[in-house]
Order: C-alpha cells, then sequence, then structure tokens
C-alpha cells in the first residue's frame, strides 16, 4: 500500500463586480471563484477557513469561520469542490490569501495554504 498523501490543490479567480462597489464611498466588491482538488490519496474533509484580506492602503482584514459557503465538503482522492463567495474593500486593488483546515478520514489534521490572488478593478480611460 502507498504511502498516505495528504494533499490539495487551490485555484482561485477574482473578478470585479461594479454593480455592487460604490468607488465614491470607498467600496469596491468582487467574487472570487475557488476550486479545491484532492490530489492526495486520503479522504479528507474541509473544516474551517482562514483569510487574510489587504487593501492597497495597508489595511487588513481576518475572516475565519466554519466551512465555506455554508458547507464542509468531504473529498475523496481526485474529487473536487468549487464555489464561489465575494468580498469588499476600500480601495481599487487588493490581495487576498489564507487558508484551510482539513480533516483526513483516518484523523489526521491539517493546512493547506492558499496563495495570494489580486483583487483588482480594472483600469479605465477617461
Amino acid at each position: 500500500m502507498p504511502d498516505k498523501c495528504y494533499r490539495f490543490r487551490v485555484d482561485v479567480q477574482s473578478v470585479f463586480l461594479p454593480e455592487q462597489s460604490r468607488p465614491d464611498d470607498g467600496q469596491y466588491a468582487f467574487a472570487y471563484t475557488v476550486r479545491i482538488t484532492n490530489t492526495g490519496n486520503v479522504p479528507a474533509q474541509l473544516i474551517s477557513r482562514h483569510w487574510i484580506i489587504s487593501d492597497e492602503s495597508g489595511r487588513v482584514m481576518e475572516v475565519k469561520g466554519l466551512g465555506v459557503v455554508g458547507q464542509q465538503p468531504l473529498l475523496a482522492p481526485g474529487e473536487r469542490f468549487e464555489y464561489t463567495s465575494g468580498s469588499q474593500i476600500a480601495t481599487p486593488t487588493g490581495t487576498m490569501r489564507g487558508s484551510y483546515f482539513f480533516v483526513a478520514e483516518d484523523g489526521h489534521r491539517f493546512e493547506v495554504p492558499i496563495e495570494a490572488f489580486s483583487l483588482s478593478m480594472p483600469r479605465t480611460l477617461h
């Protein structure tokens, strides 16, 4: 039997939401779609999330909570889970990064880092 491998891949794409943003009031809304894939060989359940959201003025918000979009998906090897959520920041650009906490079927606990990705309003010419 091969060694146990606890590995997940996290891919994120973000998009600016002009219809939910109010630049004059310092509110910039973004949606982000996350795809989580179990690339290991042990089933594991996503238990919680931790996000660090930074805007270009240096403000930092931390968000922690159970699951993602109200779910705690159990992913078998090769399975993936995709969801879309949103965030608001006070500047036209910023970043998000964080981690997911998992518990494997065999009881092993581990975190999966989420690399920083950008939140960026497309620049327009006037």
